[in-house]
């Protein structure tokens, strides 16, 4: 008896050691309850909940939810939310109380969050966030996220850590930036009306592995007007694998 109580011990954590990683995409939808005719405020998202291998679909799915709350909120800072539920709520709370202090006034709120698994590999796993947040004003704010993990972990690495040389790699990419964007080699990198910190060009904060190559994408207002819009550069592997820490 003793020996097949050991042998079925041994085959269930054998079967949860070779469980992988695995992510299911899950939906929340929130709407306003107060009266509209068009443009009814709304949030919707979509985003991938990582699962089966529990520290580390834990690691990974806390950063990710911590990155929506950065996104989605209006006022000072990010609201108290626990979940998506109470994320998607507290956002539509926000309109529905603006809209009973100004109710003559017309606030077309949106918040539109779509997730996406884009590149694994035994080192790294790459989601990507892209979200649309309108709260009024001229015109609402669209970008792109980049977050990277250690697969094996679920742990954020950050772009620094992807670099053997990341201060060679910038003055790599600076070059290939000014050739795709026309900017001369002789002239400050600001001078065709791009928007870089201190007249320096700086890699962006978001940098994406793709299935092509390595992908330097600036949001709007990072290195140029909300008018020029993104601004991005496709480096292929052959040319970054020689400053990559992680492939």
């Amino acid at each position: 008896m003793k020996n097949i109580i050991l042998f079925s011990l041994l085959l269930f954590s054998m079967a949860r050691c070779s469980k992988e990683l695995v992510f299911e995409d899950q939906s929340f939808l929130k709407k306003t309850s107060l009266p509209c005719k068009e443009n009814c405020p709304q949030i919707s998202i979509k985003i991938p909940i990582a699962k089966d291998v529990p520290d580390v679909a834990d690691n990974i799915n806390k950063k990710v939810f911590s990155v929506l709350k950065e996104i989605v909120y209006f006022g000072e800072k990010p609201y108290a939310a626990n979940n998506y539920n109470d994320l998607s709520r507290s956002f539509i709370d926000s309109y529905e109380k603006l809209q009973k202090e100004f109710p003559k006034d017309s606030f077309g709120w949106e918040a539109k969050i779509e997730g996406s698994v884009k590149y694994v590999s035994d080192s790294i796993l790459n989601i990507e966030i892209k979200h649309y947040t309108y709260t009024g004003g001229a015109h609402g704010y669209q970008g792109l996220r980049s977050l990277l993990f250690d697969p094996a972990t679920g742990k954020t690495i950050s772009n620094s850590q992807l670099f053997k040389d990341q201060n060679g790699f910038k003055a790599f990419a600076e070059n290939k930036f000014r050739i795709k964007y026309k900017i001369p080699n002789d002239k400050n990198i600001n001078s065709t009306g791009y928007l870089f910190e201190n007249n320096v060009f700086h890699l962006p904060l978001n940098i994406f592995y793709t299935d092509r190559g390595l992908l330097l994408y600036y949001n709007s207002y990072e290195a140029a007007s909300f008018a020029d819009g993104p601004k991005e550069l496709l480096i292929s592997y052959k040319e970054a694998n020689p400053y990559l820490v992680l492939k």
